[in-house]
């Protein structure tokens, strides 16, 4: 049997994400066992997750999946090549999985093969701090660079699924892994679309939400739209960093200058910008806008906008995620949890309880875990939703078929 893993946040899952599964089946087998290596409650670009990260797991397991692992904090969200990284070390490491399945919008393992291998290749990284040092964003210099070495197939970097993809198989070759990947080709609206047509994106659901909309059935597996009107009605969903606006803004008022510098990944001076600009905001969209330079997309600001908030500034994360931490599993999951034992490279979570087994380095990133989720349950819509210390009482979700 085969056992495809994937790197998801499904944020929420849509239609997208169950043709997927499908396809993925229907190149492997339908008797292909589906891991899922999901974000938690915080996303890759840097912001609250829609939904929390077992009611999505939940909506996973109700639409396909068999098994769902979280991906950590300190790598879900972060930067598309980290994100990627991290991912594909998780699912490497349950010793299970055969196969990578991931969606892009050109559907070719071997263009985005070819891909990684440049971006890999010893001398691109000089060439990208060559771009890099006349004041460009990474993603403008990563795709001047990248247009010197493969000509138009640096085309594959301008959309998100490909470069995802490409993250994916640089991790696997950097692992060294005999993990085989699959793509499937992108279907419907665009990652980050804004509107509808046949298919929705996870970008136009969590706008409908965001603006009062209500949850379109014509866009969302039943399982799943079922499940997110549940915690609606729970007051639990959806959530959205604009309910700790003040909280945020407190935090970062609340700083001095010198508190910043550890949260500036890049090492450029972007705090000194951070510190001046959030004297004086009064909005989180206005302090990004203000914040904001062609040297830095929002979703990098997102993410170190976030690790402010939440106080990770990455000093104490391990150069791989520690430990593998079962989110939801049904029957067939319950199976490769029992071949897990014995093929798992890292420990395997299957209940709070475990973490007193784990390292000191690995109790470290789950204590920084259930900060960051007390935070997060401060954002349900309903206040009374939000006790703390739920990392230390939530159990994994079992789904029965």
């Amino acid at each position: 049997m085969c056992v495809a893993g994937m790197i998801c946040e499904y944020n929420p899952l849509h239609l997208g994400h169950t043709y997927l599964m499908e396809q993925v089946r229907r190149q492997l087998g339908s008797d292909t066992a589906l891991v899922c290596c999901m974000s938690g409650n915080f996303v890759q670009r840097g912001d609250f997750a829609v939904m929390n990260k077992h009611a999505r797991a939940e909506s996973a397991l109700r639409c396909g999946a068999d098994l769902v692992v979280e991906l950590p904090l300190a790598w879900a969200a972060a930067s598309a090549e980290t994100f990627a990284r991290g991912g594909v070390q998780l699912l490497c490491d349950t010793g299970i999985v055969t196969h990578l399945a991931f969606g892009s919008e050109c559907g070719c393992i071997e263009e985005l093969s070819a891909a990684a291998d440049v971006l890999l290749a010893p001398d691109f990284q000089s060439l990208l701090q060559e771009k890099l040092s006349a004041g460009v964003s990474y993603p403008v210099a990563r795709r001047r660079a990248a247009e010197e070495r493969m000509g138009r197939m640096a085309a594959l970097l301008d959309e998100p699924n490909n470069i995802l993809g490409i993250e994916y198989l640089k991790a696997l070759k950097l692992e060294n892994s005999s993990v085989i990947p699959v793509t499937v080709r992108r279907c419907g609206t665009g990652h980050d679309a804004r509107e509808a047509a046949e298919t929705a994106s996870s970008s136009y659901l969590r706008e409908t939400l965001r603006h009062g909309g209500q949850p379109e059935s014509a866009y969302m597996p039943p399982a799943a739209l079922e499940i997110l009107r549940r915690e609606m009605q729970a007051g639990r969903a959806p959530v959205f960093s604009d309910t700790c606006q003040r909280a945020i803004l407190a935090r970062l008022r609340s700083m001095k200058e010198e508190d910043f510098a550890a949260y500036d990944g890049g090492g450029e001076g972007l705090y000194h910008r951070f510190y001046q600009l959030s004297r004086r905001a009064v909005s989180l969209d206005e302090l990004l806008a203000d914040v904001k330079t062609k040297r830095y997309p929002y979703a990098a600001l997102r993410r170190m906008l976030l690790r402010i908030y939440l106080q990770t500034d990455g000093r104490e994360i391990p150069s791989r995620p520690p430990y593998l931490r079962l989110l939801g599993t049904n029957a067939r999951g319950r199976e490769l949890l029992r071949r897990m034992k014995d093929t798992a490279k890292i420990p395997v979570l299957t209940k709070p309880a475990d973490v007193r087994l784990l390292s000191e380095q690995a109790r470290r990133v789950f204590a920084c875990e259930a900060r960051a989720t007390d935070l997060y349950t401060l954002a349900y819509p309903d206040l009374r939703q939000s006790a703390g210390e739920s990392e230390w009482t939530t159990n994994p979700m079992i789904v029965e078929e």
